[in-house]
């Protein structure tokens, strides 16, 4: 009885160390996360582009040469994009500069007018530009601190820029040296792993990197065809703006709902400013309903399927949890995160239904208890007869 009881400390305190040390790394996260950007981009590059590698080395190819392939193929794919997107979205941009007084109008001048009628609430005099810049005179006072705080951000903002810029030019430098090295990285992390615990979480590792790699790849070629679709369709129906609401549409895919109800949302308004009827909203909606048809039926069940196996009412509290507590890293981080999260959970799960804390005293009916997926590590089910 007393060595079980000894047993039992000495396992809470394993657990307690294994809790410290999860609560100190994601601190250590929290600290470096304006730093961290640059490095889980080019680890989730470098994640995606080893298979290739491994390809290549399998044909034959050293490893330096198989890397300086895959990282060329990719450089040359990025910059094809780049040199695609760019002057497409700068004319889109001065699209919208030249026609952001019409937009301004009809706000004032049709749309506030039709919801203060539908709402009984006077909203033109606060929104006019007389009688704020009226409450500006009159509140010089609070209107100079607010400018000290503007000129203040702005100055930060500059800093901003250029930590931006320096992230960018870190990340293919970053991604190539992840790419060459990222067996040994693997074998390091594989040697600091518990023996006892080897196969377990070589058997959550392999299961997560599947899930991951599947659901990245295939999320990210959903957002491109979404985004080259609502694009080519907008444009088609005539709209100005209409390929830069749809890649900003296709680009928010990842977030369940997000995309197709900001992409609706701003075409429609769109629409209404640059034509004023209902025929080419009717058209705006018609482009998103058949894309999203396609995006059901075709895209997500062949290109993701269930590869993450989360609710959407979860991804969208995983990416908003993840921008509150870690800015864009935790957003960019959220799903991945997630996804590992879902893993352990199942595996938790297994343990769960094979302990004595879930089959009691009473032994369950032998369909119940599913199989502990020939882990050695699980226990097997507890089977007690009743006295």
């Amino acid at each position: 009885m007393q060595s079980q009881a000894l047993d039992d400390i000495a396992r809470f305190l394993r657990r307690l160390q294994w809790t410290a040390l999860a609560l100190a790394v994601c601190w250590l996260v929290w600290v470096l996360a304006p730093i961290l950007t640059p490095f889980v981009f080019a680890l989730i590059l470098a994640w995606l582009g080893d298979p290739l590698v491994d390809r290549l080395e399998r044909a034959g190819r050293s490893r330096n040469v198989a890397v300086t392939l895959v990282f060329t193929a990719m450089a040359l794919i990025v910059l094809a994009g780049l040199l695609i997107l760019v002057p497409l979205l700068e004319r889109q941009i001065e699209t919208l500069i030249a026609s952001w007084p019409h937009y301004r109008d009809w706000f004032m001048v049709t749309a506030l007018p039709w919801v203060e009628q539908r709402l009984g609430i006077e909203l033109t005099d606060w929104l006019d530009f007389g009688h704020l810049s009226q409450l500006v005179r009159e509140n010089w006072d609070r209107a100079g601190g607010i400018a000290a705080t503007v000129l203040g951000y702005l100055s930060r903002s500059g800093f901003a820029v250029i930590g931006i810029v320096a992230n960018v030019a870190l990340l293919p430098v970053i991604t190539f040296f992840f790419l060459r090295d990222w067996d040994l990285l693997v074998e390091r992390v594989a040697s600091l792993i518990p023996r006892d615990h080897l196969d377990v979480v070589s058997r959550l590792a392999h299961e997560s990197s599947e899930v991951l790699s599947a659901f990245l790849r295939g999320q990210f070629l959903v957002m491109l065809v979404l985004g080259v679709m609502y694009g080519l369709g907008l444009w088609a129906v005539g709209l100005d703006l209409g390929i830069l609401i749809g890649l900003i549409a296709g680009l928010l895919t990842f977030v369940p709902y997000l995309g197709p109800a900001s992409g609706i949302l701003l075409g429609v308004i769109a629409a209404l400013v640059q034509y004023g009827d209902w025929q080419h909203v009717a058209g705006v909606l018609v482009v998103f309903g058949i894309g999203q048809v396609i995006e059901s039926y075709v895209l997500t069940p062949k290109l993701v399927g269930d590869r993450i196996g989360l609710h959407p009412v979860a991804v969208i509290f995983a990416v908003l949890a993840g921008g509150q507590l870690f800015g864009f890293l935790g957003m960019l981080l959220a799903l991945p995160v997630s996804a590992v999260v879902n893993v352990l959970l199942r595996y938790a799960q297994e343990r769960y239904r094979h302990s004595r804390l879930y089959v009691g005293t009473h032994a369950l009916p032998e369909d119940a208890v599913p199989d502990p997926l020939a882990d050695p590590h699980l226990p097997p089910p507890v089977d007690r007869k009743p006295e």
